[in-house]
């Protein structure tokens, strides 16, 4: 009995075995025939058009500058050519296996010694799991031109946003071309997709101008003893407007009609002068401090120059047109104040006195500056240290001296000198031989210095008489370019001050294409709003690079907010740093001559809106409570204590002013 009951439990124990063995054989050749095999798809295939990019345009399967794909001498034949700074986000499902990738910097940057030494990069490959969690997956720490690919095999399990970075290395995007090479996302489940970055349309944040009268631009203005003066009073509202002056020094002249101030101070000194401004609804006042002395240039200089729009297709009429319509627009009365004619107006030389002369383009270049003085504003030009400009036409090596004087004697206020076929030479002592000529020029001429931030010339710009230095290379209508350089200004704050700014380059709204054709900027408007509000906390120059007289309404209103205009135009001067940095976003502040501090935030992530906070002790300001004013939309926010926060859109900004309750 016990015998058969024991023979019986072990065939009912191997049927249950055989049963699950069974069973768990089905279900793992079920599983097996469900399971999809691995797709792969190429970023090519993605589309460049989804890439930023710092410089030019990304570009499927070739180099951004059009070659094929060639890292150190290796050839490819599929891939992405883009340029630092430079950023991809692709939609994952969570289901993807892997990306795979060569990268390096592409030897067509090898084709120039400069090329060759300059170009830096940096590859990162990031990810968000499904929390919004960032994770960095892989960098390839710095490379240089002429290195070997690198290669990238990362897990992409739980990844649901794929960030393919490139960055500059730290020493800025000059050069940086950078090549993702074969490179490739296998993926099981949905088909990875570009994200393309968020874009609003044009939407205008500040309110129309008021209707009564209102003073605004400088507070404070520098001339040298027995120089021109002339200055408008940049006063906004309703025309027909009447302006007084009191207090105004000796030699000096209003025309109550125009606003416009000439004549010359001989004397020097500090003089408060109570400007006054008049229509039918009502009347402004405002002190204006003239400072008569070595100084001039006390506030960043705000004008246009010819180069992003027209470049070497600038002419005489261009220049006029934008000058009648800095007047007509009303630009000239929120301080805009320059017109600037960049490369490309020079003419051969007097084969008997060495003298320059304008070329065909430009008739008379005497004529031209009586022109733009004559509606209140001031003009400039360009030269080079070299013996040529950097389009080929005649530089001023060994004529320095000769062609300073020879623009005083035209009449122009502004000078630009770039440093083009200059290999080889100090920029301490190429510049110096022109800021000794502007002191002995018998008038005023803003002096900027333009050799692309080469040997640090924040460091001895001031020493060799320059007013202005560019602190970067040239910018172009990118967000990679343009916030490169804004946010790469960071430590510089101590360079600057009345008389002498630190110069991030021109200002690439409206309409810009280097001429002759033109296209709208590539920036979104968020981009725009980060661009001037950046370049006014820093304290920097502000040279409008479009066609004024082609503005549209979001541009000329993004140009005409005298109270974002007035923290560029703080006499105290102080350029703004930089004092909180997380990963997609940083808060920049500067203290304005009231005590009050003016603070933006920015969001650097071009997909998501984000909140972006900043505590109050960061910015310097002793505890308790402060209004806090936003100034694109011009009202007040509440009163706030101990910190302030905003929702920034992507790539945006939130510009606020704070003082003290």
């Amino acid at each position: 009995m016990s015998q058969h009951c024991y023979s019986g439990s072990h065939e009912r124990i191997f049927t249950v075995i055989f049963f699950s063995v069974c069973s768990l054989f089905l279900l793992l050749l079920s599983f097996g025939c469900s399971q999809k095999p691995a797709s792969l798809i190429y970023l090519d295939e993605i589309g460049a058009q989804h890439i930023s990019a710092g410089w030019s345009e990304p570009k499927a399967n070739k180099s951004v500058d059009g070659n094929p794909l060639t890292i150190a001498g290796q050839v490819f034949e599929r891939g992405l050519g883009t340029h630092a700074e430079s950023n991809c986000r692709i939609r994952l499902d969570g289901k993807a296996l892997r990306f795979q990738a060569l990268v390096g910097v592409d030897d067509e940057v090898t084709k120039t010694q400069r090329g060759a030494k300059r170009a830096s990069v940096e590859f990162i490959v990031s990810g968000k799991d499904k929390n919004n969690i960032k994770k960095t997956l892989w960098k390839s720490g710095v490379m240089k031109a002429g290195e070997p690919a690198r290669q990238v095999d990362v897990s992409l399990k739980g990844i649901i946003y794929l960030d393919l970075t490139v960055d500059d290395a730290g020493d800025g995007i000059g050069y940086d071309h950078a090549d993702w090479c074969q490179a490739r996302i296998e993926y099981r489940g949905l088909k990875p997709e570009p994200v393309k970055p968020y874009a609003a349309g044009p939407y205008i944040l500040t309110p129309p101008p008021a209707p009564e009268p209102g003073i605004n631009g400088p507070k404070v203005f520098g001339v040298r003893p027995g120089s021109p003066f002339l200055f408008t009073i940049p006063a906004s509202g309703e025309r027909p407007m009447t302006f007084a002056a009191e207090r105004l020094p000796s030699g000096l002249k209003l025309d109550s009609s125009s606003g416009l101030i000439t004549g010359f101070i001989d004397r020097p000194g500090t003089y408060s002068v109570k400007l006054i401004a008049t229509n039918a609804l009502g009347r402004a006042e405002r002190d204006l401090r003239i400072e008569v002395g070595d100084k001039i240039c006390l506030t960043p200089p705000m004008g246009w120059n010819s180069w992003n729009c027209w470049a070497c297709s600038v002419t005489d009429e261009n220049v006029r047109q934008s000058a009648r319509a800095m007047v007509e627009k009303g630009l000239i009365n929120y301080g805009w104040t320059y017109i600037n004619i960049d490369d490309c107006w020079h003419g051969k030389r007097d084969p008997k006195t060495g003298q320059i002369r304008s070329n065909e383009k430009f008739p008379d270049m005497k004529a031209l500056a009586d022109y733009v003085h004559s509606l209140g504003l001031k003009i400039g030009l360009y030269t080079d240290c070299g013996p040529k400009t950097c389009a080929g036409y005649e530089g001023s090596e060994g004529h320095e001296e000769q062609d300073i004087m020879t623009y005083a004697k035209w009449g122009y206020d502004y000078v630009k000198i770039d440093w083009c076929y200059c290999e080889g030479k100090d920029p301490r002592v190429a510049y110096r031989k022109f800021g000794e000529t502007i002191k002995k020029a018998p008038r005023d001429i803003v002096f900027s210095i333009c050799n692309w931030g080469l040997e640090k010339p924040w460091e001895w710009g001031e020493s060799v008489g320059g007013n202005l230095w560019r602190t970067t290379g040239d910018i172009t209508d990118t967000w990679a370019s343009m916030a490169g350089i804004g946010f790469g200004q960071a430590g510089l704050a101590r360079y600057a001050g009345p008389g002498h700014w630190n110069d991030p380059d021109m200002l690439v709204v409206g309409k810009v294409g280097w001429g002759p054709e033109l296209r709208p900027t590539r920036l979104t408007p968020d981009e725009q709003y980060t661009h001037i509000s950046l370049w006014c906390l820093l304290a920097a120059p502000l040279l409008i690079g479009c066609p004024i007289e082609q503005l549209d309404d979001f541009t000329l209103n993004l140009l005409t907010n005298a109270e974002v205009l007035e923290i560029d135009q703080d006499p105290l001067g102080r350029q703004a740093e930089k004092v909180v940095e997380g990963d997609d976003y940083q808060v920049w502040a500067r203290e304005l001559e009231d005590g009050s501090r003016a603070v933006g935030l920015f969001n650097l992530d071009a997909y998501e809106h984000r909140k972006v906070a900043v505590d109050f002790a960061s910015l310097g300001l002793e505890a308790g409570s402060y209004r806090v004013r936003d100034l694109w939309r011009q009202q007040d926010l509440g009163v706030f204590s101990g910190r302030f926060e905003a929702e920034v859109p992507p790539h945006g900004v939130v510009l606020v002013r704070l003082w003290k309750k």
